[in-house]
């Protein structure tokens, strides 16, 4: 990629309202090739390489709230997120030469959201989140006094059970309970087996039960 078509972070909010821009615009062929319909992953990717950093902005906006959405559910922190975010798009701005489209670019950048957001994130856990995420390990059918109240306690206690597991135990529980990542996917993502990938979900549902079992 040249070196002329440096990466400019454009911040437009204070939480994922932002994108990342690039010098240069699409040329006239890639629009027109957009309007008879969209470029692919690895499309976009091949015509980055070729030094059209406009590509990589399509990139960037189809995949960045899904990868907002990952960070969050690393930090459960809208500004965090939104920076790791950002962090992550750089990074694979950086290492796009380095892609060998062996496996799925959408796998190849969670690879990066996962290590970018395990590098990065402590033990803490943020007060707010929203509180279905609790309904994972509850039956929701069961109704009962002070439900909103006991369903948040129960999230805030999930989530710190979740923050408590190994690190590729807790990249497993995110991607496959959260963002219902299928076991391939999650192998691809973080380059391990099918069978890894299970007994490290396995492992991290009895660390959580076990954690859970501790609490108050």
């Amino acid at each position: 990629m040249s070196n002329a078509s440096a990466v400019r972070l454009w911040p437009l909010g204070r939480t994922s309202n932002w994108s990342l821009m690039t010098a240069t615009p699409l040329r006239p062929a890639i629009s027109a090739a957009e309007g008879s319909g969209p470029l692919t992953d690895a499309e976009l990717v091949a015509v980055t390489l070729e030094g059209d950093s406009g590509a990589f902005d399509v990139l960037v906006d189809r995949h960045r709230r899904a990868v907002y959405l990952l960070c969050y559910r690393f930090v459960h922190h809208h500004e965090d997120a939104s920076d790791l975010a950002q962090e992550v798009f750089v990074r694979a701005w950086r290492g796009l030469p380095r892609f060998k489209g062996e496996a799925a670019f959408t796998s190849w950048l969670y690879r990066i959201a996962v290590n970018t957001c395990l590098n990065k994130v402590g033990s803490r856990v943020a007060p707010h989140e929203p509180l279905e995420d609790a309904d994972r390990f509850e039956d929701p059918r069961v109704e009962r006094p002070g439900a909103d109240l006991a369903r948040a306690e129960r999230a805030a206690a999930v989530r710190r059970a979740i923050q408590a597991l190994p690190k590729k135990q807790r990249a497993t529980v995110v991607l496959r309970l959260y963002h219902e990542l299928s076991h391939q996917q999650i192998a691809d993502i973080l380059g391990s087996s099918v069978g890894a990938v299970k007994a490290n979900l396995f492992h991290a549902l009895a660390n959580v039960k076990r954690i859970l079992g501790s609490e108050p």
